[in-house]
C-alpha cells in the first residue's frame, strides 16, 4: 500500500531560502482516507512580517513558546517516512520544508506529488485550481483558511476525491527526487538549489573537468534533474554517473538557448552528444516541381533529404496534420501535397475545396502563386526582421537579428530601448553564426509560435 503526507505550512513570507516556517501541518493518508495527523505552530526565530499576519492570523507572540523547527525535525521525518510528499503547490512547502533541513545539515528527500498539476488532469474543466475555488467547487469545507491546518485538511479530502476519480491518473504525476547514491559523489548537488526553471542551456562536465554533455530547455533545473534521475536508458545512466559538475546560463528566451546550444555543440563537440544524438526534427516539409509545372510539397524523412526543408516536424503525425490544415488554408490539392494517390481527381476536388489542379483545370501559375506565397511565410528568405523576447530578467529584452533571411546574432537589450529606432538595437546583438541547423530551428520555432513579436527592420 502507499502512503501519502498531505503537507501545508506557513512562512514569513515567499522565498525558500530567506523565509522560515510558523506554521505546519501534515496529514497522513492511505490513497483511502486520512488515518493521521500531526500539526503545530513553529517560532521561525525571526520576526513575522506584518502583512503575513494580516493574511495567516500568526503573529509573534503566538509563536513565542512554539518549538522552534530543530525540535520538532525528528517527528516531521519519523512522521512523513515511507511516505510521498504531497502539496498544493509542492514546489513552495517542498522546497521550503528541504532548506529547513538543510540548514540542519539534513538532506530531507523524498518522491512528491502537486495536487494543483495533478487535479488539472484529474479534474478538468474548473475556472479555477486555487485552494479555496477548487474546494468551493467540489462541496469541501475549508475552514481556517492560510493556516496550515485547515488548507492541509482541505488538501487531504481534495486528494481523497481525487483518488476515488481516477487513482491511476493521479499516481503518474507522482515526481521522483534525485537519489545522491546513484550519482558521482564529486557533484555538489546544492547548485540544483541555485538554478531557476527558465529557458537557458547547461553544460556538464566528469572528474578531469573535461565538457561531456551541453544541453537546453525552457526550464533546465527540470531538465537537468531528469538526467540525474535517468535509470532507462544505458547510455543516459552511464553519462549520468560521470557529472562532477554543472554549470548553467540563462538565455531569457527559448529560442536564444535553442541557437546558442547548437552553436556550442559544434564548438566543443562533447562525447555525449554524439553518443545520445537524436533527431529532434525527424521529417520535413519539401518540395519540387512536376512535368506539368506544379509545385508539389511533399513530407519526408530529413536524413534522406540533403536540403534544408520549408518546415520541421517531431513525429510523421505532427507533419501530416500540418500539411492537411495548409490545404484547407490556402486551398491546395491534396493529390499534389501527398496526401492522397489517384489516376483521377482529388476528393478535394470533388468537395468543392481545390481548384483542380490535380486535373488540369487551374494552371501552374494560379496554383503555384499560393504555394510560393506559402513557402516565403516558412522561409522568410528575403525578410528581414527582429525578434523579441523576454530577456534574462524583467530589465532586459532578448532581440534576435534576421537580414535578408539570414540569421545574425542575438542579444539583450535594456526594456526601454523598445521605444527607441530600431536602429540602436543593433549595439546590443553579438554577431553568431548560421548554418543548416540554424535554419531548421528558426524555421520550426517560427510556424510553432506565429505570435512572436516580429519587427520589420531594414538597412
Amino acid at each position: 500500500m502507499m502512503y501519502y503526507a498531505i503537507v501545508d505550512i506557513e512562512t514569513t513570507g515567499g522565498s525558500t531560502k530567506s523565509s522560515k516556517i510558523t506554521e505546519i501541518a501534515i496529514y497522513k493518508h492511505n490513497g483511502t482516507q486520512i488515518i493521521d495527523s500531526f500539526s503545530t505552530l513553529v517560532n521561525p526565530e525571526m520576526p513575522i512580517p506584518e502583512f503575513i499576519s494580516k493574511l495567516t492570523g500568526i503573529h509573534n507572540k503566538m509563536v513565542e513558546n512554539a518549538p522552534k523547527f530543530y525540535e520538532i525535525a525528528r517527528q516531521i521525518i519519523e512522521f512523513t517516512e515511507d511516505c510521498i510528499f504531497v502539496a498544493h503547490n509542492v514546489g513552495f512547502d517542498y522546497g521550503i520544508i528541504r532548506h529547513e533541513f538543510k540548514l540542519l545539515g539534513y538532506d530531507y528527500r523524498k518522491a512528491h506529488l502537486c495536487t494543483v498539476r495533478a487535479s488539472r488532469y484529474v479534474l478538468p474543466g474548473h475556472d479555477s485550481y486555487s485552494l479555496g475555488k477548487l474546494s468551493r467547487a467540489l462541496g469541501i469545507k475549508l475552514t481556517d483558511r492560510h493556516r496550515a491546518k485547515g488548507d492541509a485538511e482541505a488538501t487531504a479530502h481534495l486528494f481523497t476525491h481525487m483518488c476515488k476519480t481516477n487513482s491511476q491518473g493521479l499516481e503518474s504525476f507522482i515526481q521522483e527526487d534525485v537519489n545522491p547514491k546513484i550519482l558521482n559523489p564529486n557533484l555538489n548537488l546544492e547548485i540544483l538549489e541555485e538554478i531557476p526553471n527558465k529557458p537557458g542551456i547547461y553544460k556538464f562536465y566528469n572528474d578531469a573537468n573535461q565538457l561531456i554533455y551541453i544541453g537546453k530547455s525552457k526550464h533546465i533545473r527540470k531538465r537537468i534533474e531528469q538526467h540525474l534521475k535517468n535509470v532507462k536508458t544505458l547510455k543516459g545512466s552511464v553519462m549520468r554517473q560521470e557529472i562532477a559538475r554543472i554549470e548553467f546560463e540563462l538565455t531569457g528566451s527559448e529560442l536564444i538557448a535553442w541557437l546558442y546550444e547548437s552553436e556550442l555543440i559544434k564548438i566543443h563537440k562533447p562525447v555525449y552528444n554524439r553518443a545520445l544524438r537524436k533527431n529532434t526534427y525527424a521529417y520535413g516539409l519539401f518540395y519540387f516541381e512536376d512535368q506539368k509545372g506544379y509545385l508539389q510539397l511533399y513530407i519526408d524523412k530529413i536524413s534522406k533529404i540533403s536540403n534544408v526543408p520549408l518546415t520541421t516536424f517531431t513525429t510523421k503525425k505532427e507533419a501530416n496534420d500540418y500539411i492537411l490544415q495548409l490545404t484547407e488554408m490556402h486551398q491546395l490539392c491534396p493529390k499534389l501535397c501527398g496526401l492522397e494517390k489517384s489516376n483521377t481527381g482529388c476528393f478535394g476536388h470533388q468537395a468543392g475545396k481545390c481548384r483542380g489542379a490535380c486535373i488540369g483545370t487551374e494552371t501552374p501559375e494560379s496554383y503555384n502563386e499560393r504555394v510560393r506565397n506559402l513557402i516565403r511565410t516558412l522561409t522568410f528568405d528575403d525578410d528581414s526582421f527582429l525578434i523579441v523576447e523576454n530577456g534574462k530578467d524583467k530589465r532586459e529584452k532578448s532581440v534576435i537579428w534576421i537580414e535578408n533571411g539570414s540569421y545574425r546574432g542575438f542579444g539583450y537589450a535594456p526594456y526601454y530601448i523598445v521605444k527607441q529606432s530600431h536602429r540602436n538595437w543593433l549595439r546590443y546583438i553579438e554577431l553568431h553564426p548560421e548554418d543548416t541547423d540554424v535554419k531548421t530551428i528558426l524555421r520550426y520555432y517560427l510556424r510553432k509560435n506565429p505570435g512572436l513579436i516580429k519587427i520589420p527592420f531594414g538597412r
